[in-house]
């Protein structure tokens, strides 16, 4: 790397860059095509989606993606534009000139600190208008959005302190391991990684993630019975099972289960479950107030029966049963571990550094984001496509698991109606759906689960 010139590389940075927009503005516009042209239900999708809620996904999916290469053409000039005028070194100079303000000694760690400090804020007073218009005209204009101003406000502001007080010192720790760890510091700084992120695993659900949601534990009751004799059947050690209020935030359905050893933890959506089951999470003020909203609104039922719920959790459960999420953090590990060696590699490279403006400093952190965000891109991109092709094939084994444990009907029942309330379109160009889909399309999954039934 040392005979390369700066130049060189920068010209390659911004030129893949630039190939990698036009790329995806390519399958973008394929897709867009398929969203504009696909005006009746096909013959194919009959039973599944009725002509108004095709409409109104194909509308929506539209909306989205018009926003969508708005925002990249955005966040592409921009990033081209800061990478042009040496935007890394200007908020390096910036960090640096603020500590001799203060009278502080500018040591690598604190500079660095502050450096991300002012990126953090730079990019979140630059995103935040198409945040604010992807929230309240985008998918309040489809029914999604449940936020009031004052709930938004407090989320983006409770979101960036969080994620300060947490990146600060696992940043500092990072250059501390960088500038201590001699040749083979690249390891060192794996182990510590692989630490933080078992910590954070551990920590996020109970302490960071209710800062931002309520999690209620489910009542007593038949769905709970049932989804508990799902767990013991396949000896799932089921720990505790939890309903997050994310109603407030938007209409989208999720589920998921955390946890290590016998500690696993289960959390439904409350917008995954039907009215009945989301008013017994409720209190009377809670249960008047919905009464009070939905007289003023047509209320329409979304949320999935017990059944479809406990089929749902048993392709998530199959994930664990196969391991794929264990495959996909060592698969992750070994990535990380690469890049640290090749930042390690590159560490000292001079024209590395000078490429992005610093011609008389060679600060770790800013050597590191200039590896894992630029250098290494195409190679990122390659590996995004492979696991993208790679989770496919994982849900498509949950999905068998699934209907092997005898909720194949009650499956595709659940996918059929989470497509019909998330207004999911269900009709994709094949090299769109290639390159982006991480999980199968609807049609794809309804297929597979045929032999099943």
């Amino acid at each position: 790397m040392a005979e390369v010139e700066p130049d060189t590389i920068f010209w390659a940075v911004i030129g893949f860059m630039w190939a990698e927009f036009l790329w995806e503005g390519y399958i973008g516009r394929r897709q867009r095509a398929v969203y504009r042209d696909s005006t009746v239900v096909p013959p194919e999708l009959d039973g599944i989606l009725d002509q108004d809620t095709f409409t109104k996904a194909r509308l929506y999916a539209l909306d989205k993606s018009q926003f969508g290469s708005v925002q990249g053409l955005f966040s592409q000039l921009l990033s081209t534009g800061l990478l042009w005028a040496l935007g890394y070194r200007i908020f390096w100079g910036w960090a640096a000139d603020s500590l001799g303000y203060l009278c502080m000694e500018e040591g690598e760690i604190v500079t660095s600190l502050l450096f991300t400090l002012y990126l953090s804020v730079f990019s979140t007073l630059t995103s935040l208008p198409f945040t604010v218009y992807s929230t309240f005209v985008v998918e309040e204009r489809h029914g999604f959005n449940k936020q009031t101003a004052g709930f938004f406000a407090l989320d983006q502001v409770k979101k960036f302190f969080v994620s300060q007080l947490i990146q600060a010192p696992i940043l500092a720790g990072v250059i501390k391991i960088v500038l201590w760890g001699g040749d083979f510091f690249f390891i060192y700084l794996w182990g510590f990684v692989v630490l933080i992120t078992l910590f954070l695993m551990t920590i996020y659900p109970d302490l960071i993630a209710p800062l931002f949601d309520k999690y209620t534990p489910m009542p007593e009751g038949e769905l709970k019975g049932q989804i508990e004799s799902l767990a013991a059947s396949i000896s799932f050690p089921l720990y505790k099972l939890y309903v997050v209020e994310g109603s407030k935030r938007s209409s989208h359905s999720n589920a998921y289960f955390y946890g290590f050893f016998k500690f696993k933890r289960i959390v439904l959506f409350d917008t995954l479950l039907e009215e009945s089951e989301r008013l017994k999470l409720r209190t009377e003020e809670e249960k008047e107030e919905t009464k009070e909203k939905e007289s003023k609104e047509e209320k329409k039922k979304t949320g999935c029966t017990s059944a479809e719920i406990v089929a749902v959790l048993g392709h998530e459960l199959g994930h664990w049963s196969m391991n794929h999420v264990l495959k996909n953090i060592l698969i992750a590990q070994v990535q990380i571990l690469a890049m640290f060696a090749l930042f390690a590699y590159l560490s000292k490279s001079g024209p590395l550094y000078q490429a992005f403006g610093f011609t008389d400093s060679q600060p770790a952190l800013v050597g590191l984001m200039i590896v894992m965000q630029y250098i290494t891109a195409p190679y990122s991109a390659l590996v995004g496509f492979l696991m993208s092709v790679l989770s496919r094939h994982f849900e498509f084994q949950a999905d068998e698991f699934a209907a092997k444990l005898g909720k194949a009907k009650d499956l595709k029942a659940a996918l059929v109606k989470l497509n019909n309330d998330n207004l999911s379109f269900p009709i994709y160009d094949w090299l769109y759906s290639a390159w982006h889909h991480s999980h199968p399309p609807l049609l794809e999954r309804i297929e597979a689960l045929k032999k099943f039934q």
